[in-house]
């Protein structure tokens, strides 16, 4: 079993052009004769790697904490990309993918409206992106309303250098945020069978 983690680091991760940058703050500290350590902290809901629900460009969509579980939890396909991911290349790959799929671009991984379109009839239940964002600055909006128009979370800014193409149990949950369009999440990709726990004898 091999496990990678997909996640970026929430306070050193890229932060997209206008959104909060997040920050932390100890409240408690041991160094300082405080008897134990507390922090709080900030972010926006699309700080580091993030799951996009239905309402973030849909005013009547879900929210984060009512996508299905199952959608984030399943098999994936990883592919690698390049340059702007059109419909006629998504429709080529479709056969040997799961419909949970993983763009994988070097933080270039944008899809056009066309891609978008052709996962939203496809009955993908999950699409996620290296790069900041699933679609171009032409096509942002678009793509995220293709997407989200047909219920399909979008995970974005995954970290996925290093993790050859293929097939993983992917794994990536979101914050039980009531009523937000979106969320941090920490999200992994799990390859071969699951180990047995040792138990206690």
């Amino acid at each position: 079993m091999k496990f990678y983690d997909i996640s970026r680091e929430l306070f050193s991760a890229d932060v997209y052009p206008g959104d909060p940058v997040p920050w932390s703050e100890r409240i408690r500290r041991m160094d300082t004769g405080d008897d134990y350590n507390l922090s709080a902290f900030f972010t926006g809901s699309h700080s580091g790697t993030h799951l996009d629900a239905p309402r973030h460009f849909l005013e009547d969509g879900d929210t984060i904490d009512r996508i299905p579980l199952e959608f984030l939890i399943g098999p994936c396909t990883v592919v690698t990309v390049e340059g702007i991911v059109t419909g006629a290349q998504i429709e080529a790959l479709l056969p040997r993918c799961q419909k949970r799929i993983l763009f994988h671009g070097d933080g270039q991984a944008f899809l056009d409206r066309s891609a978008a379109f052709v996962l939203a009839d496809s009955g993908a239940l999950l699409v996620g992106t290296d790069a900041i964002s699933i679609g171009s600055e032409a096509e942002e909006r678009s793509v995220h309303l293709e997407l989200l128009g047909a219920n399909i979370p979008i995970l974005e800014g995954a970290v996925l250098d290093g993790v050859p193409d293929g097939d993983y149990l992917l794994l990536a949950l979101p914050l039980k945020l009531r009523g937000l369009e979106a969320s941090p999440c920490r999200a992994m990709l799990l390859q071969g069978s699951l180990p047995r726990d040792e138990r206690f004898s």
